[in-house]
């Protein structure tokens, strides 16, 4: 369904120098700086798969889907989408997919969802009848039907974010690219838009491409993912194996009946204490996360504690400090 090849991109920017002397040598001779956005790339995907695609910002993640939508022609190599070249900008490859950025709007802000969906029919020539089984079937599993004549910028971020994913998916595409599609939103938006996009798939059968900050994003709906760090594809293999290798230490917060001194026991394992000393946030193997609790219980005044899987920001800090944890990885996959 979807295969490139060494697909790279390069963006070339002009280096100005500051005040009017800058500007007036900029008329005669420029200096420009090349950036390798994309270094060549391989990947194929099957059809019907979820694939997450993680990295941190400036990575290069939303280059490539604008590669694979055929926003942005790629510098070098060969990309196949449904048997499509992306870069042709072909109409019938353009309805053959949907894009949703999280960041960015195609409704009319100023009118409501419904009159932007009429458009989009007339644009991808839906037969009427579809288009009213589509609408209604879209807004019932989104939970929108009395929101689709309310003006777009009245609606709340969650609403809105709905609405586009209405948008995108009414002429049912089999290739579906998904940038940041819960950024900004609250945990029960996300929420809800995670079961959307695993429901809607589940009836479909399509295939999709998620980018995310969120390690939830892609826990929740892949299987799969890809890790790019620096433009360049850093892992790509089961989600399993990359989240135990990332995610094999707990988060664990222990919360103190009064201020607490640095104690030998918690010096391990990487403490973030606040102002007053009453709060520790511990980085804990999975291994020995029941015998370091108990003995801290044992210690110290602790008075409450609570666990989690190390948050995305740590498992990126960590990745990017130590970039050769996901080549091991990748050779085990």
């Amino acid at each position: 369904m979807i295969t490139c090849q060494g697909l790279y991109k390069n963006f070339k920017t002009y280096q100005k120098e500051p005040g009017f002397a800058g500007t007036l040598k900029s008329f005669f001779k420029r200096e420009y700086e090349t950036k390798s956005a994309v270094k060549p790339f391989d990947i194929e995907i099957p059809e019907g798969e979820i694939v997450g695609l993680l990295g941190p910002n400036g990575a290069g993640k939303t280059t490539l889907i604008k590669m694979f939508t055929g926003i942005v022609v790629p510098s070098g190599g060969t990309v196949n989408i449904i048997g499509f070249n992306p870069a042709k900008r072909d109409r019938r490859y353009r309805k053959k997919i949907a894009l949703v950025m999280g960041q960015k709007s195609q409704l009319w802000w100023d009118l409501p969802a419904m009159d932007s969906f009429q458009l989009l029919q007339r644009y991808y020539e839906i037969a009427e009848r579809d288009f009213k089984k589509r609408v209604g079937e879209l807004a019932e599993l989104l939970d929108v039907q009395k929101l689709l004549n309310v003006h777009v910028r009245k609606l709340s971020l969650g609403e809105r974010m709905k609405v586009e994913l209405m948008s995108c998916l009414l002429h049912k595409p089999e290739v579906i690219f998904l940038d940041e599609p819960t950024i900004g939103l609250d945990l029960i938006a996300q929420r809800n838009i995670r079961q959307f996009i695993r429901d809607y798939h589940h009836r479909n059968h399509c295939t999709i491409l998620l980018t995310s900050h969120y390690m939830a994003d892609v826990e929740a709906l892949c299987s799969r993912l890809v890790f790019i760090l620096e433009g360049e594809k850093r892992f790509d293999g089961d989600i399993t194996t990359f989240s135990n290798l990332l995610g094999s230490e707990k988060n664990v917060v222990f919360d103190f009946e009064n201020s607490v001194e640095e104690h030998p026991l918690l010096i391990p394992f990487d403490p973030h204490w606040n102002d007053d000393h009453t709060r520790v946030e511990l980085r804990i193997p999975h291994n020995r996360l029941k015998e370091v609790t108990v003995q801290i219980l044992e210690c110290l005044p602790v008075v409450e504690f609570n666990t989690e899987k190390l948050p995305i920001e740590r498992v990126m800090k960590t990745v990017m400090e130590n970039p050769a944890l996901l080549e091991s990885a990748q050779r085990e996959n």
